[in-house]
């Protein structure tokens, strides 16, 4: 069986403006990948790019075996992506956002009550208006949609992101379930230490490109400028501790 994400030299543009300027990766079945890298090194772009929503302006682009260059829409039901907004409709509860998700995307709804669970939104809340939770409620929720979807491939932009303590370990437990479960994970996250005891790999991106990896038992990768112009430090495989504490984000 093939990757379930092959990309060669994929490009992406924004007008004239390169999103990715050449990316090629390989992420295998199963696998967590933790994207890091400065801001604006285009890291939200290539999970947009994975899921469907940006063009391929040159280069290859596998994903689940739908070719995108050919096709950006297929692909966008077999996975499930949280982005920095969370694409809930306020005036809907919070379990009608989950179901409507679903039924968009074909899935089963019996996962629906199970992921509302898991991510803390039983109870009163699972009734409650989505305009009227809390910002971390907010972003549980659209935690849900992924995990109520059953999708093949998360797309993870920044999962811990307005979670309290007790959220991010049910982020992390959800990640690891899944990928166990053969769910293959992407993720970007500024929180290194936690996203890289999740991670099977790092890979690092600066300027639209992947410019560094780290596969496991690895000693590590070279250095790569980042996109400000500052050297990012010699990145550890996933799970080794970091000697400095810097971040390369």
């Amino acid at each position: 069986m093939g990757p379930v994400i092959s990309l060669r030299d994929a490009v992406s543009l924004s007008g004239r403006f390169p999103l990715l300027a050449g990316v090629t990766l390989d992420v295998a079945g199963g696998e967590v990948v933790h994207l890091r890298g400065p801001n604006g090194a285009g890291k939200s772009s290539l999970l947009r790019l994975c899921a469907g929503l940006v063009p391929i302006a040159s280069g290859t682009a596998f994903v689940l075996g739908h070719d995108l260059r050919a096709d950006r829409q297929s692909v966008r039901r077999e996975v499930g992506l949280l982005g920095h907004a969370s694409f809930l409709y306020d005036d809907l509860s919070v379990e009608r956002n989950v179901r409507f998700a679903v039924r968009a995307a074909r899935a089963d709804l019996r996962g629906v009550d199970e992921a509302l669970d898991r991510l803390g939104l039983g109870g009163r809340l699972r009734s409650t208006l989505v305009g009227s939770l809390s910002a971390g409620q907010r972003r549980r929720a659209a935690l849900a949609v992924v995990v109520a979807r059953r999708a093949r491939l998360w797309l993870l932009d920044e999962p811990h992101a307005g979670l309290d303590a007790m959220g991010r370990t049910s982020v992390d437990e959800l990640v690891r379930a899944a990928s166990a479960s053969g769910t293959t994970v992407l993720l970007a996250s500024h929180e290194l230490d936690r996203a890289s005891r999740l991670a099977d790999r790092v890979v690092v991106v600066a300027g639209g490109r992947v410019v560094a990896a780290a596969e496991p038992g690895a000693t590590g990768v070279p250095a790569a400028q980042g996109a400000e112009g500052d050297e990012t430090r010699q990145i550890a495989p996933a799970g080794e501790a970091e000697e400095d504490g810097r971040d390369v984000a």
